[in-house]
């Protein structure tokens, strides 16, 4: 997982890979985190289906931008990461 990619491929539960599209990623000095967050490919092109979020944590490793993408663990994280999602949807309504 790197800063400023567009896509990333995940892999699921059952080990296959996902080619998934980045919303956006940010940073959290208070778990002290990255997170991303990001949908499976395709999922925009079917305009009658809410398209299904994810997110994960990631941290950068000091020799290279990329980091493994960690579950998020706690209730806090996913309230932060709500309250930025709406901020991000927010936004995009306005624009």
């Amino acid at each position: 997982m790197e800063h400023g990619e567009k896509q990333i491929t995940v892999i699921d539960e059952q080990g296959n890979e996902q080619l998934c599209e980045v919303l956006f990623t940010f940073e959290s000095e208070e778990f002290g985190k990255s997170y991303v967050l990001y949908y499976p490919l395709g999922a925009d092109d079917n305009d009658d289906e809410d398209i299904e979020i994810h997110a994960s944590s990631f941290s950068a490793t000091e020799d290279s931008d990329e980091g493994e993408l960690q579950p998020i663990e706690t209730e806090e994280e996913w309230d932060l990461i709500e309250e930025m999602l709406n901020t991000f949807l927010d936004e995009e309504e306005e624009e």
